[in-house]
């Protein structure tokens, strides 16, 4: 089975210019727990809500004055749609993350893999009980990280 089979279609994102709030509210609007971040067309980094919450607020810093661009996550991991949900559930394990941006041939955003797509959509129990248990191991206090 391939990524392209279970992931969520589209792509939406925020600016890097957004405040935190506004990002927290489309999140909330959209069921969403991840929002990709764009500047100038360009998909930079993603802003989850651990972000929103261990960054941003445990930081005493006001989400409604504070722009993305500061607690996001730069470092991106995506996966082809191409590519098996086998090295898809490997790159969670190892990333120790929830989701992974899906590409096209061309390197565009077209949807989002997450966690519970694997284990809904995969038909493959085992496969997301075993990434589950290797995400939620113990780690570094709060990796900077996408969720």
């Amino acid at each position: 089975m391939y990524v392209r089979e279970i992931m969520t279609m589209g792509v939406e994102t925020i600016g890097s210019d957004a405040t935190v709030a506004e990002a927290a509210k489309k999140m909330k609007s959209l069921g969403i727990g991840s929002i990709p971040v764009v500047q100038d067309n360009k998909i930079i980094g993603i802003i989850s809500g651990q972000d929103v919450i261990f960054r941003c607020v445990a930081e005493d810093r006001d989400p409604r004055e504070s722009p993305v661009n500061e607690f996001m996550t730069s470092e991106l991991t995506c996966i082809s749609q191409d590519e098996r949900i086998e090295e898809a559930a490997k790159l969670m394990e190892d990333k120790h993350i929830h989701r992974l941006l899906v590409l096209d041939s061309s390197n565009n955003p077209v949807g989002v893999l997450s966690l519970s797509d694997v284990a809904v959509k995969s038909k493959d129990e085992h496969l997301a009980w075993e990434v589950l248990e290797r995400i939620s191991e113990p780690a570094s206090p709060y990796r900077r990280s996408e969720e």
